[in-house]
């Protein structure tokens, strides 16, 4: 093959794999600690088409739950039950219907009859799939997204009552389910040790995030630097 053709071939997949997507630009404002709007952002992510949208980020979420599945229930079928090696009573004579082990299904202490065993539940989804699923779940929810400017300086110490306070002036009500997207996230961080003690929030990285909870919560709050990353990590 010459490499004209190489290259037709490799433009022709190349449309190929994008065949169902379209790029989608989406403006924000950003607020600062005090809540007051102190500029606009822009961010573009490649999302799937509105007739596909709904069934690539279905078929995301299911594969999170279905993956979370331990799949370790097991019980024991007659051959696994101790005991029962002995035939209770004689095959005949004894007005008794006829039995051969007391660990049978049908009595009690016996065996399970097609009861649960380990196994896997994990479902497969490629790559460009998943960033896909992703990409169109974030950008769904540009209605209850909230970007704001970097504030681990403002926490000088752990306090957690201050965090919720700026998370309400951000618009984020109490009773919310409230999901917090930073750059990065370290243990000895102000800001994780004062969120980690709030009710119905979660923090999350933004190279971390997952299908569930973009759809899980009533509000996401992203940091301006972790929004970068998001177009960074995942528009590849």
């Amino acid at each position: 093959m010459t490499n004209g053709k190489r290259q037709m071939a490799k433009d022709k997949r190349q449309m190929t794999n994008d065949k169902g997507q379209i790029t989608k630009m989406v403006e924000s404002v950003v607020k600062n600690w005090q809540g007051e709007q102190v500029g606009e952002t822009t961010f573009e992510l490649r999302v799937a088409k509105e007739e596909t949208a709904s069934h690539i980020v279905h078929r995301a979420l299911v594969r999170q739950l279905t993956n979370a599945r331990q799949g370790n229930a097991s019980t024991k079928t007659r051959a696994e039950v101790r005991g029962g090696g002995r035939k209770p009573w004689r095959q005949k004579g004894t007005g008794r219907a006829r039995a051969g082990s007391i660990r049978s299904p049908l009595w009690r202490g016996g065996g399970v009859i097609f009861g649960p065993k380990p196994r896997d539940f994990n479902l497969k989804l490629n790559r460009k799939e998943r960033r896909l699923a992703l990409r169109t779940a974030f950008v769904s929810r540009i209605d209850d997204l909230i970007v704001v400017e970097e504030f681990s300086t403002e926490l000088s110490r752990p306090k957690t009552k201050e965090l919720v306070a700026a998370l309400a002036r951000w618009g984020v009500v109490p009773e919310s389910k409230a999901l917090l997207i930073l750059s990065e996230i370290a243990d000895t961080d102000n800001v994780y040790l004062s969120a980690r003690n709030i009710e119905n929030l979660k923090l999350i990285a933004a190279d971390q995030l997952n299908v569930f909870d973009l759809l899980h919560a009533d509000k996401i709050v992203v940091t301006a630097s972790a929004l970068e990353k998001i177009q960074e990590v995942y528009s590849a």
